[in-house]
């Protein structure tokens, strides 16, 4: 998925990199119907895919998502980027809920949530990394609502942008609220992996809201030593009676309001 996405995001030309997802398309296609391909890795994931049953629309709708980067630079609405958030992440959650395992027919859902949360908290903290690129997921309707305009999303901050990155934490925070019951509705091998996963793109997010949304001066990340505290209390016995998300600082306020329709299945 990783390699997929990387087309879209290194140098090149339109041409070549719409080639280049064509390419990965036919490979995926071919690997799955047990034709070789030149790529060593497809056979090892389209016997993942037989394996854990992964329906194989997700990579397609995977490859579309990269499809958008070439094309769409900006987006209008929340529900147009929820669209593009789903193809690229949402893809991605509900492949590990297969890994995971599960039989609870909300637990896709659940999956889908969590992946525009992991999403959203990415576009937060690259606004200006993707303004660089010539993108802005932020949607339009938002920057007028708080009167930000798109040139501004090269920095510095500004109160009407700190406003405006509040109100998109705080729709992320909305779905990982949603999407945090998964941690129990997966298998029971897999509680820990995903409890470690949560936490750690939740404390991204709260690391963003310490620095009061000032992801301008420097890229704000967590350490490799957090990451690995994360997964060691993963590991410990009595790890679930922790909550999965970090903890927000009481004062921030609970603005956004957001509604995803569900297309997992």
């Amino acid at each position: 998925m990783r390699l997929v996405d990387n087309v879209s995001d290194e140098p090149g030309d339109l041409d070549s990199k719409r080639n280049g997802l064509a390419r990965w398309r036919a490979m995926l296609d071919d690997a799955i119907a047990g034709r070789a391909t030149a790529s060593p890795i497809l056979p090892a994931l389209a016997d993942t895919i037989t394996r854990f049953e992964i329906p194989s629309r997700y990579f397609h709708d995977l490859i579309l998502g990269a499809e958008m980067d070439l094309t769409v630079s900006s987006y209008a609405t929340f529900d147009r980027l929820s669209e593009y958030c789903y193809r690229v992440a949402g893809t991605v959650g509900l492949t590990c809920l297969h890994v995971f395992g599960f039989s609870d027919p909300k637990a896709p859902d659940l999956a889908e949530r969590l992946g525009l949360a992991f999403q959203l908290t990415n576009i937060i903290r690259d606004v200006r990394s993707d303004f660089d690129m010539g993108r802005v997921y932020l949607p339009a309707e938002d920057l007028e609502r708080f009167g930000v305009s798109e040139s501004q999303l090269s920095g510095p901050l500004t109160p009407q942008i700190r406003d405006l990155l509040e109100f998109e934490a705080d729709r992320a925070w909305e779905f990982y609220q949603q999407g945090a019951a998964l941690v129990r509705r997966v298998d029971g091998d897999s509680h820990a992996t995903l409890w470690a996963l949560i936490r750690t793109y939740s404390s991204l997010l709260e690391r963003i809201e310490e620095r009061d949304f000032d992801v301008f001066s420097s890229r704000i990340s967590l350490s490799s030593a957090e990451k690995i505290q994360y997964l060691l209390t993963a590991g410990m016995s009595g790890w679930w009676k922790k909550d999965a998300l970090a903890k927000r600082s009481s004062d921030r306020r609970r603005s956004g309001r957001t509604v995803l329709r569900r297309r997992a299945g």
